[in-house]
């Protein structure tokens, strides 16, 4: 039994997604390939089955935006889960590369990989961050730790992710892996950003960079608000709310205060190691310079790399 299923997320992108799988399904580490077509109404489905009819497709009704991995997880029982989207796809040897890491270390939760961006193969600004994370390092643990994750270049232990509840459907899309990342290191898990292993991306043209900024900023405020002490929330709202441009913060939080019943019935304060390693990334020039290497480079809702400035939700936290 292969020990690496890989969730591949696709939402209107047929071209893309056969595009992907083409580079996915020559691996040499040969994974389980699960694709969630993610309430598609273009011939996703059509075109895969037609191109991969032995790769397994979950197809949702509707939309989950990037709760639908979560049952792409649901279908696998490989002890590992990695991610990508219908615009990534993982280097030869780099799954393998991930999942010995996990094998090695039981303390490690989650490895993300270095992203490489267009036929350039320019490395994503994030990696940089992710690189100089100020964190202290884990004995015997290999790469940077870190708080966050670029989701569609990260492996998972699948109990982990499973045991934090994997992505929460309120956030739809767009800085959906802060949330997680916190409730992984709640649960004791280490993060780590290991650059040998390596993911492609080429951005996809299909994309509303809008409303991805604005869900992101809405969904920072709301990870805030859910899992930090309220002192803590409320420089981090102020913080969130800074970065947004000017006409766009009341909308922004009247979305986010509807939500805050929600909120309020699920609030669940991280422990004080982790709200004290939060603080770091949060301090001084680093967040600055985190904030400013920031894109927002938004995809379909089966798209992975978002961000707006003020955000966290990637590498930082």
């Amino acid at each position: 039994m292969s020990r690496v299923g890989v969730v591949i997320l696709t939402h209107n992108r047929a071209d893309e997604v056969t595009a992907t799988l083409a580079h996915m399904v020559a691996l040499p580490d040969r994974p389980r390939l699960v694709v969630v077509d993610n309430g598609s109404t273009d011939d996703t489905a059509a075109c895969l089955s037609q191109r991969f009819p032995d790769v397994a497709v979950v197809r949702l009704a509707e939309n989950a935006g990037a709760a639908g991995r979560n049952a792409g997880v649901a279908h696998l029982d490989t002890p590992y889960v990695a991610f990508c989207d219908d615009d990534t796809w993982w280097a030869p040897g780099s799954l393998d590369r991930a999942a010995d890491l996990l094998d090695a270390h039981p303390s490690v939760g989650l490895v993300c990989g270095r992203v490489l961006v267009g036929t350039t193969n320019a490395p994503d600004p994030a990696c940089a961050a992710m690189a100089s994370s100020p964190l202290p390092r884990q004995r015997d643990v290999p790469g940077r730790p870190v708080l966050g994750f670029m989701c569609a270049a990260s492996m998972v232990r699948r109990h982990a992710f499973v045991d934090a509840g994997g992505f929460e459907p309120r956030f739809f899309i767009g800085g959906e892996e802060e949330l997680l990342a916190v409730d992984l290191a709640a649960a004791g898990w280490v993060l780590t950003y290991v650059p040998e292993v390596v993911v492609h991306h080429h951005p996809s043209r299909q994309r509303d960079s809008t409303r991805r900024r604005r869900l992101v900023a809405r969904n920072a405020l709301w990870c805030a608000w859910l899992r930090r002490p309220w002192p803590s929330a409320a420089r981090r709202s102020v913080a969130v709310l800074r970065a947004r441009a000017r006409g766009r913060v009341a909308p922004t939080l009247i979305e986010a205060l509807c939500g805050l019943r929600w909120v309020l019935r699920h609030r669940r304060v991280v422990p004080p190691g982790v709200e004290a390693a939060l603080r770091i990334l949060e301090d001084g020039s680093y967040a600055v310079r985190r904030r400013m290497m920031r894109r927002p480079d938004a995809g379909g809702a089966g798209g992975a790399w978002d961000d707006a400035p003020g955000s966290s939700s990637r590498f930082a936290r």
